[in-house]
């Protein structure tokens, strides 16, 4: 794993473009602590650091050129079938191997094929592929955003990144905050697609690459190389779809053990990292490895005894760690500086003290993030079926059973039943992919109007579509017949990229570890895509496909275990422990330092939030986030 940053112009670079090009560089240390390096051809520049997993000699070291030096490549990630690629093209054949990494053979594989070569990967990955030959840069990412890369284009040049915090430092960027961005996180609590919380920065999306050429002036081509697709497959034979299954969550299991540094696994107790746990077991014949789970005071949010469990049935060696409300107060500041952006999945900052506590011990760790969007694990999956047999009762039914839901009482439990019950009704009424919006949903559309000024929202108005349209669009443009695959094709191209896959890069990389995500598979991904919802959801069993697959492996209680997500109690602490940081970062006055918030609706929903009037835990741990993040990167010269 590591962090590149470089720059294509359309001159030859000069000696204060690569002192620039190198301390940006610098900037990703945290993403590449064991070897650093640099590269200039003419109008491209590119620095990079290096995280040793394959290959730990200097001989990996990069970027790294072919033999006449016409092709560079500045790689951060992982493909895991490179060794048969390695062999399929008879590489060692045509070129001469000065290493035993994946990114060698990428270089030659691209030598060979051209563009098409990110055809054949299997893995995660973001690289920049300068070819002198035909002056022309290549900006790729992986199918699933699981690693970031983003760029910026100025009047001569394009640069890019691993991280935003490098383009911040580039000369001439001007730093301000996109209020589309900030539009569309106040829906989400993240920022969807490739806009960021800056304008004139984009990130390039899942599946896609950035074509860029120099001549005159940059030009820009942009490429969906990969989509997913999904079928309506309905096999007559259960236990074959089972047994493949198995054999291609073993397979995806055994490729990211590939590893010359100590593997472990984020274990939660849920079914996800539980099988994980289990396959690095059975293929590597013994239990002597490292699994971390995190664990809070609060039961609804406590998962630790099912990890625990798992951990005794296996037999690795565990590490529990603990999350306080004083963990959230020492770190939120911390966190946001490797994010980037506002953000505010409540599990970052423990993925983040997880992840410092790995460190001791592993270089890489295995994540189950991707098995809810692969196998269907969300309450919402389940909602889709509950709302066409619900909108079969009258009208005036579902009006009485809506009011009920908004009439009961507000509790700061772990997704508690009224919660449930006020995002179905709330999405019942619109069609299959609002109704699957809903369930999303922090900020409506009406309290957007009421949270930005007035002068802001009129601009917002003329400029910006509802966020929910994103997901019909979506749901238009994924081609199956089957709507229950459509919205698994939605959370694919938003929740996944632009929620959890931040987090697991983000907070894994801040202590220089590699995560890796066996349910991404390819192969995996477009075997369970094909088949229909109905061979997903199996009456009301989430996951069933999954569970089934490793059902030998695991304890029956860990089977049969509701979905509960990691997640903090920030509901909870905001009435008592995190007052305190609610009060420092929402006051009137902190808040009028953020030119586009409406401060007098803010502390509505505080006094709403205190007084137990309405839960709005999630939408004030998105606006503390956002207030830090604003004060760290927009109300000072550097973060």
């Amino acid at each position: 794993m590591c962090g590149f940053a470089g720059v294509l112009k359309t001159y030859p670079v000069t000696n204060d473009d690569e002192e620039t090009v190198k301390s940006l560089g610098r900037l990703l240390v945290h993403r590449g602590p064991d070897s650093s390096g640099y590269y200039a051809d003419g109008p491209y520049a590119v620095s990079h650091r290096r995280l040793k997993i394959i290959d730990l000699t200097e001989k990996g070291r990069q970027p790294m050129q072919n033999a006449d030096k016409s092709i560079s490549i500045a790689y951060n990630g992982e493909v895991y079938n490179f060794k048969e690629l390695r062999t399929q093209y008879a590489l060692d054949k045509r070129f001469g191997f000065r290493s035993k990494t994946d990114t060698e053979v990428l270089l030659y594989l691209y030598e060979l094929l051209g563009i098409d070569f990110v055809h054949k990967l299997n893995g995660m990955f973001s690289m920049a592929i300068w070819d002198s030959r035909i002056r022309k840069l290549y900006l790729i990412r992986d199918r699933f955003g699981i690693k970031p890369l983003f760029y910026t284009s100025l009047k001569d040049a394009i640069w890019f990144s691993s991280e935003i915090k490098s383009l911040l430092r580039v000369p001439g960027f001007d730093k301000k905050a996109s209020l589309e961005a900030m539009y569309h996180y106040f829906s989400f609590d993240y920022i969807p697609g490739e806009i960021t919380a800056f304008d004139g920065i984009r990130e390039v999306r899942p599946g896609s690459l950035l074509e860029i050429s120099t001549q005159d002036s940059i030009s820009i081509k942009k490429d969906k190389y990969w989509e997913p697709k999904y079928g309506n497959n309905v096999p007559d034979n259960k236990e074959k779809i089972v047994n493949d299954i198995k054999q291609l969550i073993e397979k995806s299991v055994e490729y990211r053990l590939i590893s010359d540094v100590p593997v472990g696994v984020m274990l939660s107790g849920g079914i996800d990292s539980s099988a994980l746990t289990a396959l690095m077991s059975k293929i590597r014949n013994n239990s002597n490895f490292h699994t971390f789970s995190i664990g809070f005071d609060e039961p609804s949010f406590d998962e630790t005894s099912y990890a625990e469990i798992v951990a005794r049935h296996t037999g690795t060696v565990h590490h529990p760690v603990k999350i306080t409300s004083q963990s959230i107060v020492d770190n939120i500041e911390k966190y946001l500086l490797y994010i980037d952006e506002p953000y505010a999945d409540g599990s970052a900052i423990p993925t983040y003290l997880l992840s410092q506590e790995a460190k001791k011990y592993v270089t890489v760790l295995l994540s189950g993030e991707g098995g809810d969007e692969v196998f269907a694990g969300y309450d919402t999956h389940l909602a889709y079926l509950a709302r066409k047999f619900y909108r079969s009762f009258p009208q005036t039914f579902r009006e009485l059973v809506a009011l009920i839901a908004n009439r009961m009482p507000t509790s700061h439990k772990k997704l508690s039943l009224g919660f449930k019950m006020r995002k179905f009704v709330g999405g019942s009424e619109e069609n299959v992919p609002v109704s699957h919006y809903k369930w999303r949903e922090v900020f409506s559309e009406k309290e957007k109007e009421c949270l930005f000024n007035s002068d802001t929202l009129k601009s917002l108005k003329k400029a910006y579509r509802p966020s929910y349209e994103l997901f019909n669009e979506k749901f238009l443009q994924l081609n199956s017949p089957d709507e229950f695959n459509k919205l698994l094709g939605i959370d694919c191209s938003y929740h996944l990229p632009d929620d959890l896959m931040i987090k697991n890069d983000r907070m894994t990389m801040a202590h220089s570890l590699e995560a890796r995500v066996p349910f991404t598979d390819i192969d995996l991904f477009e075997y369970v895509a094909n088949l229909s919802g109905t061979v997903k959801l199996r009456g009301l069993q989430l996951k069933y496909l999954l569970k089934q697959a490793v059902k030998p492996l695991l304890p029956k209680v860990i089977l049969k275990k509701k979905k509960v997500g990691l997640e903090i109690p920030y509901s909870k602490w905001f009435c008592s422990e995190l007052k305190g940081l609610l009060f420092d970062n929402l006051s009137i006055s902190s808040l009028k330092n953020i030119p586009f918030i409406n401060a007098p609706f803010v502390q509505q929903i505080i006094s709403e939030h205190l007084t137990k009037k309405r839960d709005r835990g999630r939408e004030l741990w998105g606006l503390l986030n956002l207030s830090i993040w604003h004060r760290l990167y927009l109300q000072r010269n550097t973060p």
